[in-house]
C-alpha cells in the first residue's frame, strides 16, 4: 500500500513538473516576434525587427502571457470605392497596401491586433486617398502624374501608419476607371474631339495644299513666260539671221537664188499625191524654169 501510494505520488509530481515546464516554455519563430506580458504588464520584447533572436524562452507559468505577431510584410486589399477629382469627373479606384510590423509595444498599446490594424490603415489610406486625388485631374490621376501621386499617398499614409507602429511598404492604385454610367459619355466625348482635331488636321492639310499649289502654279506662269519670251526673242535673232544670210546669197548670185526658191516653191505645192494647176504655162511666171531644157528662167527679166 505504501509503494503505491509512492508510485502515485512520484506520477503526480513528474505530471505536475512536465505541465510546468511547459507552460514555462515557448518558442518564438524566425518570422514571428513576440510580447511577454506579465499580468498585462509588458515584460520583454523578443526578436523585433532589426534583430534575429529566434528560439526558445521562458516564462513564468500562469502570469506571464506571449502575444505573437508576424513579422513579415502584411497585405491589405481596400474595396473598391468612388472618388472625385479636381475637374468634378468620378472615378472608381482599388488599392492595396503592404505593410510590417515595426514596434510590436506600440503595435500592441494602439490596436491589440491585426484587424484593428487593417481597419485603422483602411481609414487613413481611404482619407490620403480622397485628399490627395481630389486636388488632381483625372488625366494626371489616369495617365501623366499617377506615380508621383501613388507615392504622395504612401508617405502621408505612413505618417499615420507609425502612430500604430507599422511601415508603409507600398501602396498602390491597381484600378482605376470611370463608373460604367460615364464611360460611354466619356467615350463618345472623346470620340467627337478625336473627329473634330481630325477635321482641322485635314483643314489645314487643304489649305497648305491649295498654298503650295498656287505658288507652283505661279512659279510654273512664270517660267512658261520667261520661256516664251525667251524663245520668240531667239526666234526673232534666228529669223534675223535667216533673212541676213539669205540677203547676203542673193546679192552674189541673184539668178541662183531666184531658182532656188522657185524649187522651194514647187516642192512645197506638189506635195499631195493629186496635186492639179490648172494656169497657163506660158503666161505664168511660176513655171519659167519649165521651158528650157538647162534650166534657165524664160519669161522672167533678167537682174
Amino acid at each position: 500500500m505504501n509503494s503505491s501510494t509512492l508510485r502515485t505520488g512520484l506520477v503526480l509530481v513528474a505530471g505536475i513538473v512536465v505541465v510546468g515546464l511547459y507552460a514555462s516554455v515557448f518558442t518564438v519563430g524566425q518570422m514571428q516576434q513576440a510580447l511577454v506580458l506579465q499580468l498585462g504588464r509588458v515584460r520583454a520584447v523578443l526578436n523585433p525587427p532589426g534583430e534575429t533572436k529566434p528560439g526558445l524562452y521562458f516564462k513564468v507559468p500562469f502570469t506571464d502571457t506571449v502575444v505573437i505577431f508576424d513579422k513579415r510584410v502584411l497585405d491589405l486589399d481596400l474595396p473598391v470605392q468612388t472618388l472625385l477629382t479636381a475637374d468634378r469627373q468620378n472615378l472608381e479606384v482599388d488599392a492595396f497596401v503592404r505593410y510590417r510590423i515595426v514596434d510590436p509595444l506600440k503595435f500592441y498599446q494602439s490596436v491589440g491586433n491585426i484587424p484593428l490594424a487593417n481597419q485603422r490603415l483602411s481609414s487613413f489610406t481611404n482619407s490620403s486617398l480622397r485628399n490627395v486625388l481630389a486636388r488632381s485631374s483625372r488625366d494626371a490621376i489616369v495617365r501623366t502624374d499617377r506615380v508621383d501621386l501613388m507615392n504622395e499617398i504612401q508617405e502621408d499614409v505612413n505618417k499615420q501608419a507609425k502612430q500604430l507602429g507599422v511601415e508603409i511598404v507600398d501602396l498602390r492604385m491597381t484600378r482605376v476607371d470611370l463608373p460604367a454610367k460615364n464611360s460611354q459619355a466619356v467615350y463618345d466625348r472623346m470620340t467627337s474631339e478625336r473627329k473634330r482635331e481630325a477635321a482641322d488636321i485635314r483643314a489645314n492639310g487643304d489649305q497648305a495644299a491649295a498654298t503650295i499649289k498656287a505658288k507652283a502654279d505661279k512659279e510654273v506662269t512664270v517660267l512658261l513666260a520667261d520661256a516664251t519670251s525667251s524663245s520668240e526673242k531667239l526666234r526673232g535673232q534666228g529669223e534675223a539671221e535667216r533673212n541676213r544670210i539669205l540677203a547676203e546669197a542673193f546679192g552674189k548670185d541673184a539668178d541662183f537664188f531666184a531658182f532656188y526658191r522657185s524649187m522651194q516653191a514647187y516642192e512645197q505645192s506638189m506635195k499631195g499625191q493629186d496635186t492639179r494647176l490648172v494656169i497657163n504655162p506660158n503666161s505664168s511666171s511660176f513655171f519659167r524654169y519649165f521651158g528650157d531644157p538647162q534650166g534657165r528662167a524664160t519669161g522672167a527679166p533678167k537682174p
